[in-house]
């Protein structure tokens, strides 16, 4: 049986710097608890097509490292995990 491609990748910012990294099978609903939780952002940028959970996560863990890369090692603005 095919695994379900149900997962988005997104990224959370603010005009053009990014401050968030992540992934959600829903994402009105993850824009709505990021608004509740207090980020700032000016815009979430859902990145298609969907696809499978284990690839969401991959896609999240090298984006982090390629931001950190290009950022003197820090995270985006609301990422708290090390990489």
């Amino acid at each position: 049986m095919a695994k379900k491609r149900n997962y988005y990748r997104y990224e959370l910012r603010d005009r053009r710097r990014i401050v968030y990294v992540g992934i959600t099978d829903d994402p009105a609903r993850r824009e709505d608890e990021h608004r509740l939780e207090g980020k700032h952002f000016t815009s979430m940028n859902v990145i298609k097509p969907t696809v499978t959970k284990e690839s969401a996560e991959r896609w999240e863990e090298e984006r982090l490292e390629q931001y950190r890369r290009s950022h003197g090692g820090k995270n985006p603005k609301y990422n708290k995990t090390e990489g």
